[in-house]
């Protein structure tokens, strides 16, 4: 591995850890918790790539362990406010505010114990409306995951029904090749936005999937990656339960 390889992984764990240390003062312990793990993965590889410097071998070994004993602190703390009840995480998205697209927030909160997932959304109708949940289901076919069931409850357009229903219907279809079934529920009476997982996690967001602003155009930046993407502001409430119901 070359001197260059190396220096670019120290660089990429000081700056992993460094936003998990941030996170983590800011009371965001879930997603500090990822960024800890991630950054002393990468710290161990640096160590291992460093095999004739025994003195800077030290110094990550000694790095390593206090970033490992604060994230074995962060998981015991959050397993036990889960076994509590208590757990409660809120993210505040400034106007304007880039970084926060789906993965961002959700996958500190998915796992391989994840199988079954309700989206209560009554905003599942206008055209980008519709891509954002196909973005979000995307995301729930990541091979760490094993989901087999999505429940979407949202409201009928009624300007143009035929075009959600269509799109909502290939998407089924979609997704059934996938393996996943996607089970559609149209409420006209819903307001509150929801997201639950089967492992426990419930995550609010006040404006639901379309948090997104509209880009300035279709080769803007931003267009494509979603944590480029201009956000509107909102806020997130992310609780657990170890009993999650259906919607």
């Amino acid at each position: 591995m070359t001197q260059n390889h190396v220096a670019g992984m120290e660089t990429s764990a000081i700056s992993v850890l460094k936003r998990a240390v941030e996170l983590d003062h800011g009371g965001r312990v879930q997603e500090s918790l990822v960024c800890y793990q991630e950054g002393i993965q990468l710290l161990m590889d640096v160590m291992k790539a460093t095999v004739k410097d025994e003195s800077k071998r030290g110094h990550y070994r000694e790095k390593i362990k206090g970033y490992m004993d604060r994230a074995e602190q962060i998981k015991v703390h959050v397993n036990q406010m889960k076994e509590d009840g208590k757990y409660h995480e809120q993210i505040r998205i400034e106007d304007d505010a880039t970084g926060y697209s789906y993965p961002v927030l959700f996958k500190p909160y998915m796992s391989s114990l994840l199988t079954e997932v309700w989206v209560q959304d009554p905003y599942i109708r206008h055209t980008h409306q519709l891509y954002n949940f196909l973005r979000f289901c995307e995301m729930l076919l990541t091979p760490s995951c094993k989901v087999k069931k999505i429940h979407l409850l949202t409201s009928q357009d009624e300007a143009n029904s035929s075009q959600q229903s269509s799109a909502l219907a290939e998407l089924k279809e979609s997704l059934t090749a996938q393996g996943v079934n996607l089970d559609l529920q149209y409420s006209s009476t819903i307001h509150d936005r929801e997201i639950r997982f089967d492992n426990g996690w419930i995550i609010k967001i006040g404006r639901g999937l379309d948090y997104f602003k509209r880009p300035k155009g279709r080769f803007s930046v931003g267009y494509c990656d979603y944590d480029l993407r201009q956000c509107h502001e909102t806020s997130i409430d992310i609780f657990h339960t170890k009993h999650t119901k259906t919607l």
